[in-house]
């Protein structure tokens, strides 16, 4: 697939965030999902011995893991400006 020309040169992305699209671009996206799930089964470890407010603190974990996977994805589908 061929990337794109910027098509809005207003939008531009700053050189620190060219860098870390760069960087994280070189990992695996199954990565995001396995953290997603590993902060799942910690969160439910914590819960099974009564840690109640740090399995909810864990717990939250899932979703933003998930998120930068997505985006993560996206950065390799689409590249960056």
């Amino acid at each position: 697939m061929a990337k794109h020309k910027n098509e809005n040169p207003e939008h531009t992305e700053g050189p620190v965030a060219t860098a870390i699209e760069e960087q994280t671009a070189k990992l695996p996206s199954d990565i995001f999902l396995w953290a997603s799930l590993g902060s799942m089964a910690v969160s439910l470890a914590l819960q099974a011995t009564g840690e109640r407010h740090k399995s909810l603190f864990v717990g939250q974990w899932a979703a933003p893991f998930l998120l930068l996977g997505l985006y993560n994805k996206l950065v390799k589908l689409e590249g960056h400006d």
